[in-house]
């Protein structure tokens, strides 16, 4: 399945679940891990288990690769990694302390700041 329609069949499960605050990141060149972040909301532990698992049947019937699901245990925030996507589903509370969004839409010219930074102190 093409990166591009495995994006879209995510977007569209996050959206038939009613996910909140979906946020599409576009990681390439920034993780060798994975090019696309999905950060979504859902408004209890039982609706971000659901969401993720919906990611999962959603995947698996359209024959992507669902490499595995982290968190489902205490579903404050699940973990659906599709290989080139990877879905972070997150309670409202969880997903403000871990501020992902912040930490992966630092842009290239902050990254070369700090890396400037570091390297004038050695």
């Amino acid at each position: 399945m093409k990166m591009n329609e495995l994006s879209d069949l995510v977007q569209n499960s996050l959206e038939d679940m009613k996910a909140v605050d979906i946020v599409k990141l576009d990681v390439v060149g920034k993780s060798s891990m994975t090019d696309i972040l999905y950060i979504a909301t859902g408004n209890s532990t039982r609706h971000v288990k659901s969401i993720a698992e919906s990611v999962v049947v959603d995947a698996k019937a359209a024959k992507a690769d669902v490499i595995g699901t982290e968190g489902k245990g205490s579903a404050e925030w699940v973990l659906v990694d599709l290989n080139s996507v990877i879905v972070h589903v997150m309670l409202a509370s969880t997903r403000e302390f871990y501020a992902l969004e912040k930490l992966w839409a630092a842009d290239d010219a902050t990254d070369q700041s700090v890396e400037e930074a570091i390297s004038d102190k050695g």
